[in-house]
């Protein structure tokens, strides 16, 4: 049977329809918002390629989070930002029981307990070379890295964190976190890994934020290539195999086809990270009036659900979240 008797335009109609037959649906209870934590009291300071994101003192930072425990957003993974003078070369300030993340992750537990803090275990916010291990020669040595980023898991675990996320790419670090969570009587903090990660250009505006570019080389010799596709199901089963209990991919709009894959091969709670440069993108078109920003987030982070993710990481968080509540 087809046409005339059957139109697909009449399930299209109104809104009514259009929402009866709506295939995937974004919630607020989807997404996670991402957050930069800075020492000192009274900071606000606007990353000038993100409008609308701040490295936030403490005090500052529980303020902000009022609406997002408000609007039922259910996560922040917490990114810390320090002065030149507080790195070093194995950025011992990641895994310092006083660190700026550590003090974060108490005081919003504090204040707000219902939220999920899920903290970013990488040694590259904290070293004065802005990688994310440490550094022998001119390369970033593997398993001597791997202590490093246990102690800083077992650290921010300690500090009352209820979800620990490796996004360093070290081969190996999912195990290395999990034992050592483990001996430390931490079993039930989850992991989710940044089992996917690729050297992409979209992570600029990050590295402004947090501090954390590279001063010499690049990380194209650990994190993924972005060609490679298969490659990402190998560290995915690779992280399961390890144990982690979410897997990531990131970036998020030149990399759904991964999330598609990485979903229905595995078929495992998958998160995807809409990153800092496609932030931008959308705040700059907008502000220049090329686009309706609602509407093209909304899409947007639809389509990352279309595509398989369970959790979105995303600077839109609140923004999002205002606007589906608004319907």
């Amino acid at each position: 049977m087809s046409f005339p008797f059957i139109r697909m335009r009449r399930l299209r109609a109104n809104e009514h329809l259009r929402r009866m037959v709506r295939e995937h649906l974004l919630r607020v209870e989807d997404l996670v918002y991402p957050v930069f934590v800075t020492p000192g009291e009274g900071v606000r300071r606007e990353v000038s390629s993100m409008p609308g994101v701040h490295n936030f003192s403490i005090d500052q930072l529980l303020q902000e989070l009022q609406e997002v425990v408000s609007l039922g957003i259910p996560g922040v993974v917490i990114f810390g930002v320090v002065s030149e003078e507080e790195k070093d070369e194995v950025g011992s300030g990641a895994y310092d029981d006083e660190g700026i993340v550590q003090h974060a992750v108490q005081a919003i537990k504090e204040k707000y307990p219902q939220l999920m803090v899920i903290t970013d275990v990488c040694l590259c916010e904290f070293t004065n070379h802005g990688h994310c291990g440490v550094i022998k020669g001119d390369e970033v040595e593997n398993d001597s890295t791997l202590e490093l980023l246990a102690k800083t898991a077992v650290s921010h675990a300690k500090a009352g964190a209820d979800m620990v996320a490796p996004s360093d790419m070290m081969d190996g670090r999912v195990t290395a976190i999990r034992s050592a969570l483990d001996e430390n009587g931490y079993g039930n903090i989850p992991i989710m890994s940044y089992s996917a990660k690729y050297a992409s250009a979209y992570y600029g505006p990050f590295r402004e934020a947090a501090g954390s570019a590279p001063q010499f080389g690049d990380r194209r010799a650990y994190q993924m290539d972005p060609p490679n596709t298969d490659e990402a199901l190998r560290e995915t089963w690779l992280d399961i195999e390890e144990g982690a209990d979410i897997v990531m991919v990131k970036p998020g709009l030149a990399y759904m086809d991964i999330l598609r894959r990485i979903k229905d091969e595995f078929s495992y709670p998958t998160a995807i990270y809409n990153v800092s440069g496609e932030y931008a993108m959308f705040k700059a078109a907008a502000q220049k009036g090329w686009i309706d920003e609602k509407r093209v987030v909304l899409e947007t982070l639809t389509a990352f659900k279309r595509a398989g993710a369970d959790i979105i990481i995303t600077y839109y968080a609140i923004e999002a979240a205002r606007w589906l509540k608004e319907g």
